[in-house]
């Protein structure tokens, strides 16, 4: 079973996240644009649907909540205005964290970022209530210790949202998906952003990512219970939901 992301130029897990870091902060400045020309503007879909799957912890007083490998925060101001508090929001690539920033300063949010490497939390044991993570998980370097750092910083009960992108059951909606993701996507997102490795490997990356039944099973034997997921467009991503362990 695949460990974690696997760049090409990489034969190491801290050569793995090193790349990936640099390759998310050379695509920071058209991330936004790209993410909703790509998806067809379905990732703002997406993430309204994560919102509503995880909206009865955002309803806790007081509830904390961090917005894991959050990017330029399009879900962490989601997340935010449907809790009507603020919300954290964190990332290893600083460029996506300053793009972020700005987006809050012009929309007065009053979310929190900081800058961090999700295998090793800078939180203490057990003091979020809810985890989201969207089109993250499949870049950390290490599937594994990223779910059992992501379980100790919860409390018992709290919740793990994962949205993460997937394979298609459909046979031929798969393979008019591969297509798409194998020679449209490179040339269109490599063109548009100036980075055409980023956008090889961001299908590649899918491509290798386990499927959503065993991202599951990972996510069980690390320690969550009450896992599911759910489908959506086709198969194409996968909404998982998890509690950490009481």
């Amino acid at each position: 079973m695949i460990q974690g992301t696997t760049p090409a130029e990489s034969s190491s897990e801290q050569q793995a996240a090193a790349w990936v870091r640099g390759m998310f902060g050379r695509i920071a400045p058209r991330y936004d644009f790209l993410n909703h020309l790509l998806s067809l503007n379905i990732d703002r879909y997406w993430r309204r649907r994560t919102v509503a799957r995880v909206a009865s912890v955002l309803e806790w007083p007081g509830a904390r909540v961090l917005d894991l490998c959050c990017g330029t925060s399009d879900l962490m101001f989601a997340l935010e205005a449907k809790a009507g508090q603020s919300v954290m929001g964190s990332d290893f690539s600083h460029p996506m964290l300053v793009a972020a920033g700005s987006k809050a300063r012009r929309r007065g949010a009053s979310s929190k970022l900081f800058e961090s490497d999700a295998l090793a939390l800078p939180l203490l044991d057990g003091s979020l209530d809810l985890i989201t993570m969207a089109f993250g998980f499949r870049n950390l370097a290490n599937y594994r210790r990223g779910l059992v750092d992501l379980h100790r910083a919860l409390k018992p009960g709290g919740m793990l949202a994962v949205l993460e992108f997937s394979q298609p059951n459909n046979r031929l909606f798969a393979a008019a998906y591969n297509f798409y993701s194998a020679n449209i996507l490179p040339r269109m997102g490599g063109w548009i952003s100036g980075s055409k490795d980023a956008y090889t490997y961001l299908p590649e990356s899918v491509r290798k990512f386990p499927s959503a039944e065993e991202l599951a099973e990972q996510m069980r034997l690390a320690g969550f219970t009450n896992v599911d997921f759910e489908r959506m467009t086709g198969g194409i991503v996968a909404l998982h939901l998890a509690q950490a362990s009481q």
